[in-house]
């Protein structure tokens, strides 16, 4: 059984800031996450940053997907890295996986923020028993 594994960094300038999209498709699975490097990077950086920083981004999106082959004729894949330098920086699978996360991101805060309002509710509804029985007791 044959695995293939293609990770791709792409690195680009989204207007503020460098970011750097780290893509891996490993035989029919898919994960993208996003790097913000602010100022531009060096290309030492980026070699340093894939060699001890790769292993511990967390990948967003790992569902199974259909994952192209690359091409065995050398001229094939040469014109399929010409075609891919020509796309835009982010895929649009990439752009999708990086928009689930941020949904779910913001459906986890929402979830945070309500259980704190409800702890911070009911410790005043404890703060107001505690207070009646202190004022029952003519303190």
């Amino acid at each position: 059984m044959q695995i293939s594994v293609s990770p791709t960094l792409t690195v680009y300038h989204d207007g503020q800031f460098w970011v750097g999209l780290a893509e891996h498709a490993e035989d029919r699975t898919y994960g993208v996450a996003r790097i913000v490097f602010g100022t531009e990077p060096s290309d030492e950086e980026i070699l340093q940053f894939v060699t001890s920083k790769w292993a511990e981004l967390a990948f967003f999106g790992d569902e199974a997907t259909e994952t192209s082959k690359p091409a065995k004729n050398p001229k094939r894949r040469a014109r399929e890295a010409a075609k891919a330098l020509k796309r835009p920086a982010v895929s649009t699978k990439a752009q999708q996986a990086l928009a689930a996360q941020r949904e779910a991101m913001k459906r986890e805060s929402a979830r945070a923020r309500s259980q704190c309002r409800a702890d911070e509710a009911e410790a005043r509804f404890e703060q107001r028993k505690l207070k009646r029985k202190q004022k029952h007791r003519g303190h």
